[in-house]
């Protein structure tokens, strides 16, 4: 079996006006972008949230002193930079960074991108409030974990995070250490990628996931322990927990959940899953949202297709018409508002806008208990969003 999934990153492939997913083993290069069409006072911005709240957001340090670092054999323990997204009382203070000026410029000197300055994807503007007062009654609010794609910061999914946040929700977004191009931590100290000079192989995709749902269950432990480390920790639910990922980080969404029972419902984001669901299932909620030329039954990714069987519990499979690998998180739309790319199948705002919506009905249905008939059948609103069959490997 072939496995798929991003080798260079989301943000490379996209700036680099396509899309690759390669197989395990194997080296994909996109080559150089030499030009944009940007001037040096270019300042992207994501789009407003949906939901009634003002959200505020914090980044937490966290160490994990059980465990060495998988991929750094001199990092005895593992080390996370976690971002909090939240509804705040009030809108105050002044707007969180997007990333570091550091993070942005080994990003784009990574694709070889020439005609940006090396800070604009910093520069891109917000909607959360830095340290704003957290919202909310005890135990009120459902937890969302965020995993992003491989070599891709947490950032990359601060769109969905934000308006996930607007509508009442605590999400977590994981920097995978070591897996990210640029992770910056306090004092000014920036990990690079060192996972991306392993080789790609079957054992390396597994190493990848298992380290993921450890990470995940970490942060979970951080959060809803005896001793949570953020202020507003009281407010979640321990009781409504899920986590939805794009790429590497869909396709450890399984993975998560198998190990941790904690994880009651999960999205996979155009990501090849990275364990297998034992013979005995997952019985848990699930919802896969994909490319409809990778993810489309029968297609070029079969491990969708395999794990159908094994989920036992509520599920749907979906495909969006025109997307692309980077339409479900934030890349398509910075690329396009810096001139970069633009994906002509389907607008950055329109994916941003379809990728936060059925997010959203999911866990309004799995955490909330709110039924969602966007779920049940094709929608007028979103007509690219086609529900698939495995029975008839089909999407309509």
């Amino acid at each position: 079996m072939k496995r798929t999934t991003t080798v260079t990153g989301i943000l490379i492939l996209a700036l680099s006006a396509c899309t690759v997913h390669a197989p395990a083993g194997t080296a994909s290069s996109t080559g150089p972008v030499t030009s944009a069409a940007t001037t040096s006072n270019s300042t992207p911005e994501l789009p407003e949230p949906t939901g009634p709240h003002p959200v505020g957001t914090v980044s937490l340090h966290l160490q994990d002193a059980s465990r060495p670092d998988p991929w750094v054999s001199t990092a005895k323990n593992r080390e996370l930079m976690v971002s909090l997204w939240y509804p705040a009382k009030t809108p105050s203070g002044r707007r969180a960074p997007y990333m570091t000026a550091k993070e942005s410029e080994l990003i784009l000197k990574g694709a070889e991108i020439t005609g940006v300055p090396y800070d604009a994807l910093s520069r891109t503007r917000t909607n959360a409030f830095l340290d704003a007062k957290p919202a909310g009654r005890k135990r009120s609010l459902p937890l969302v974990v965020l995993s992003p794609g491989f070599t891709e910061p947490r950032s990359s999914l601060t769109a969905l995070a934000e308006d996930l946040a607007s509508r009442g929700y605590v999400v977590a977004g994981i920097e995978h250490t070591y897996e990210s191009l640029a992770t910056s931590f306090p004092g000014g100290r920036v990990a690079t990628c060192a996972a991306c000079q392993d080789g790609k192989g079957e054992a390396f995709w597994t190493k990848l996931g298992q380290s993921r749902a450890a990470d995940v269950s970490f942060v979970l432990d951080e959060l809803t322990g005896a001793h949570p480390k953020w202020r507003g920790a009281s407010f979640i639910d321990k009781e409504r927990i899920a986590m939805a990922g794009q790429s590497a980080g869909g396709g450890s969404t399984i993975t998560a959940m198998l190990k941790d029972t904690r994880i009651h419902a999960g999205v996979d984001m155009d990501g090849t899953t990275l364990t297998p669901i034992p013979d005995s299932g997952l019985s848990h909620p699930f919802l896969f949202l994909g490319t409809q030329a990778m993810h489309s039954p029968g297609g070029k990714d079969t491990t969708w297709e395999r794990d159908w069987a094994h989920l036992t519990g509520w599920k749907r499979w979906l495909v969006v018409a025109g997307a692309e690998h980077a339409s479900f998180t934030d890349t398509a739309l910075l690329v396009e508002q810096l001139g970069i790319y633009r994906n002509p199948h389907l607008t950055a705002t329109r994916a941003v806008e379809i990728t936060r919506a059925y997010t959203r009905a999911f866990f309004e249905q799995h955490l909330r208990n709110k039924p969602q008939p966007s779920l049940n059948k094709p929608s007028a609103r979103y007509p690219e969003v086609k529900l698939c069959s495995v029975r008839t490997k089909s999407c309509s």
